[in-house]
């Protein structure tokens, strides 16, 4: 009698939807590189471009992720004088955080970069079908899920 064999794994959307994180960040990262800076570090000038200055609490907000990972990102941002970082006027007990002429200059050289990255991801993927993805994943970021317990 043969012996039993384990059931494929079941589908994880978790798993299936880092794994491609991972992969779109290594591509954009290598198409980048000569910018000197990392997807995530480019996010960071590009939403303060976009948003002006804005507190830390509320940078990890619009990039939907947590302090700690945004403060990896933005110290070797302020290091290289392409952000600066200060008290907020608005409250006192907060930082924020601000492009410098620095940071608009290389966000600049990076943009061109980031252009090319989406044109080769468009064409690599179908125009429509990477605003579909980009919309679809718009939805699942405002998605509200509740964990156990009551947390998201």
């Amino acid at each position: 009698m043969p012996a039993p064999t384990a059931p494929p794994p079941e589908p994880c959307n978790c798993q299936a939807i880092r794994a491609a994180a991972r992969h779109v960040t290594q591509f954009y990262d290598q198409c980048l590189a000569p910018s000197g800076l990392r997807t995530s570090q480019f996010t960071v000038l590009a939403k303060l471009k976009r948003n002006g200055p804005l507190t830390i609490n509320a940078l990890a907000d619009e990039m939907v992720t947590d302090r700690t990972t945004l403060g990896r990102n933005v110290l070797p941002l302020e290091r290289d004088g392409l952000i600066a970082i200060d008290v907020s006027a608005a409250d006192r007990r907060a930082k924020q955080l601000a492009l410098t002429k620095a940071g608009e200059k290389r966000l600049r050289a990076a943009a061109k970069l980031w252009f090319a990255a989406q044109a080769q991801f468009d064409a690599a993927f179908g125009a429509k079908r990477a605003a579909a993805l980009r919309a679809l994943m718009a939805t699942v970021v405002a998605s509200d899920f509740t964990a156990p317990g009551g947390t998201v």
